[in-house]
């Protein structure tokens, strides 16, 4: 097992600034990285170190200072740096205990941010958010709870690994308009199906349930899950999750994230 390069960590997926592409680059010169993508280098390189302190003064001087939003902090560093975790642990590059702490990091991060969230009005609806039984990743779903309770939903967040049983008497209780359920493996397909014929069948076949996360990602990797008819499976981000819910709903959608400022590093 090789460790990896503190000073130069391996290239990893760079996001486009939303809505926008790319510049084109001269040819034969590589395109300049925007202050976003330098900014998840860096970010990507303090996980590796295992360095909080330094994860959180980028986040904060580097992103929040500088005009990033919220979401665009979510989808253009902390998701695609943890995706690089992941492939990175993935190809043994890294091993469990770094990939642990690198996960940690994001998950101080995610809850650094919260505080400066954007939230509209309360539209009066109530969800529930969970990872799948047998599912223990679930920064995704922390995400996607975070922006939906930006839309104005009120959520209930229950993490990772949520076991069949607890999940429906949470259900019961609070009675959600709408149940998330998330995936990030196909490891957890039968308690994903199992969650979902519960909830119906203490609730009845007409809650609506998504289910979703990087599992149903693309079209020919997802989980082979019989699901219930009526069932919405999604391998969209968490934006997209954001509108689907509020289009299933009947509520309007929240406005666009704001765009990427592309201040200077």
């Amino acid at each position: 097992m090789t460790e990896p390069d503190r000073d130069t960590p391996p290239e990893h997926p760079r996001a486009t600034p939303e809505g926008t592409a790319p510049p084109a680059a001269p040819a034969g010169e590589p395109a300049a990285p925007s202050p976003l993508e330098r900014l998840q280098r860096r970010y990507l390189e303090a996980q590796l170190r295992g360095d909080r302190r330094e994860a959180l003064r980028l986040i904060d001087e580097e992103g929040i200072a500088r005009g990033h939003s919220v979401p665009t902090l979510h989808l253009h560093v902390i998701t695609p740096a943890q995706q690089e975790i992941g492939r990175l642990w993935q190809q043994n590059v890294i091993h469990v205990a770094q990939e642990h702490a690198a996960t940690a990091i994001s998950q101080l991060v995610v809850s650094h941010l919260y505080r400066f969230l954007p939230v509209r009005p309360p539209v009066g609806r109530r969800l529930l958010v969970a990872c799948a039984p047998g599912e223990r990743h679930e920064m995704g779903a922390r995400i996607a709870s975070d922006l939906l309770e930006a839309a104005g939903f009120a959520v209930h967040y229950l993490g990772a690994d949520v076991p069949v049983r607890d999940l429906v008497a949470h259900a019961v209780a609070t009675r959600p308009d709408l149940v998330v359920l998330s995936a990030a493996t196909g490891l957890c397909t039968s308690g994903l199906v199992e969650a979902v014929r519960a909830l119906h069948a203490a609730l009845g076949d007409q809650l609506p349930v998504i289910v979703g996360g990087a599992a149903f990602t693309e079209a020919d990797t997802a989980p082979p899950c019989q699901l219930p008819d009526g069932v919405l499976q999604h391998g969209i981000d968490a934006p997209g999750l954001v509108a689907l819910v509020c289009d299933r709903l009947g509520i309007p959608r929240p406005p666009a994230p704001d765009p990427v400022v592309q201040a200077a590093a």
